[in-house]
């Protein structure tokens, strides 16, 4: 994989993965909080060797070639909102799902059908070049779908070709085999969909490490 540097926006457990993995595989990485000095961001910084740092979301941000959205759907908007400037210009990996636990589980979605917190996203950073992927399983099979014993689907949607080119190499380097290119940010609003079915199998498994793979009928 070409060395890029890497933030990552958000400091539970996708972060945590994600920042990880990359580190694993040689990326500069830097993990944003919303005030530099983060516990947690500090800590696995420290833990994590020399590739490592960690920033305020924006001082990330800002020195980046890729960052990664790796925050709770409530939040990604306004902290998207709040740094839209530093994002000018960057590939924006965007992992986030508008999950909505306000009545409990399973969760509904606070927006969905017309639009996409993919696409607001997009609006909110217009010169961001933005692409939808992994938000559709667990942080687990992001970093090591190995996990499943055979290859499974992950998805890539956005309107910069380049940006998803970037997506698909790093997922690559991952161990996703072939990702497939939904097309602009308003696939976003099926990927996101998928979260409602997502949401109510975990609840049948009782676990998180299961993923799409889609077969398709072979062409004479």
């Amino acid at each position: 994989m070409t060395t890029r540097k890497h933030a990552v926006l958000g400091t539970g457990m996708v972060g945590k993965a994600i920042a990880s993995k990359l580190v694993q595989l040689g990326q500069p990485t830097r993990m944003g909080s919303r005030t530099k000095g983060n516990a947690a961001a500090a800590e696995w910084a420290k833990g994590a060797g020399e590739l490592a740092g960690e920033g305020s979301f924006g001082e990330v941000a800002r020195d980046a070639d890729v960052v990664w959205l790796a925050l709770k759907g409530e939040h990604a908007l306004g902290v998207v909102e709040s740094i839209r400037e530093e994002l000018a210009g960057k590939v924006v990996l965007d992992l986030t799902n508008p999950l909505d636990f306000s009545k409990g589980f399973p969760p509904a979605l606070s927006v969905m059908n017309d639009d996409s917190l993919g696409e607001q996203i997009q609006r909110a950073a217009p010169e961001a070049r933005v692409v939808k992927t992994f938000n559709t399983l667990a942080n687990t099979l992001m970093v090591d779908p190995q996990k499943l014993g055979e290859a499974t689907d992950v998805f890539v949607a956005g309107e910069s070709a380049e940006a998803k080119a970037v997506a698909v190499e790093v997922l690559k380097s991952f161990g996703h085999e072939a990702p497939i290119d939904m097309g602009g940010i308003a696939a976003s609003r099926g990927l996101e969909a998928w979260l409602l079915l997502w949401t109510r199998l975990f609840g049948v498994f009782g676990t998180a490490e299961f993923n799409l793979k889609l077969v398709r009928a072979k062409r004479a």
